[in-house]
């Protein structure tokens, strides 16, 4: 069942950190199942604070999107995102398809 991980980002902090997540963050994708759906496209808010941006990436299962976010190489570079921003990340796996 498809699993997908949304991660918001709320305060910006230091915009060079986040500059070096972005560049490279590509490059944790490979060998990995991982399809992004959106990455801080225009957002219409219909609940809520806005959020400064939205990123939703979708994986087949729940242990390919853990695979993918607990390896060496994505925490290896995470700290950039932690450091420039304050986000928040939710794993959510989708519906059986009727």
């Amino acid at each position: 069942m498809a699993t997908y991980i949304v991660f918001t980002r709320e305060i910006t902090r230091d915009q060079r950190e986040l500059d070096a997540y972005q560049a490279s963050v590509a490059e944790t994708f490979f060998g990995h199942p991982i399809k992004v759906l959106a990455a801080y496209g225009p957002q219409e808010v219909l609940e809520g604070v806005a959020p400064e941006g939205v990123v939703i990436v979708e994986f087949p299962d729940t242990p390919s999107a853990r695979a993918w976010y607990d390896s060496e190489e994505y925490q290896s570079i995470a700290k950039h995102r932690f450091s420039g921003a304050s986000y928040r990340a939710v794993l959510v796996e989708g519906l059986a398809h009727c």
